[in-house]
């Protein structure tokens, strides 16, 4: 898997579980309404949180609330498809860290991703 593929939302949706924790970038994947499903260890390293300390919460108000904007949380409630890469920094519970973001989610899904590489 690549951060950059066109094709990522299809590798992550079909991928193990031990091959998105083996990626060589965050991956949170989530309900629609944003609680956590599963958190691959790249973002627990970057994160510092475990991902059985994350799973069932909210991610964009309890794991990671400075993601709760128009730029990163707002953007998964439209209904249309999203494949969207936004230059980010996260600022909670860690120092100012530049990351990459790309959020993806298929319309209407029931599931979404955040995936993360620090820059």
């Amino acid at each position: 898997m690549n951060f950059d593929s066109p094709d990522l939302l299809a590798e992550l949706e079909n991928a193990t579980t031990g091959a998105v924790d083996a990626a060589h970038f965050g991956v949170v994947r989530m309900k629609g309404d944003g609680a956590v499903l599963a958190y691959n260890a790249y973002e627990s390293r970057l994160s510092g949180l475990s991902p059985e300390g994350v799973v069932g919460k909210n991610f964009f108000t309890q794991v990671a609330p400075c993601t709760n904007n128009f730029m990163v949380a707002e953007r998964y409630s439209a209904p249309e498809a999203l494949d969207a890469t936004v230059d980010y920094v996260f600022t909670y519970k860690l120092k100012p860290t530049k990351v990459r973001l790309r959020l993806l989610k298929r319309a209407a899904a029931a599931e979404q991703y955040l995936v993360v590489v620090k820059v």
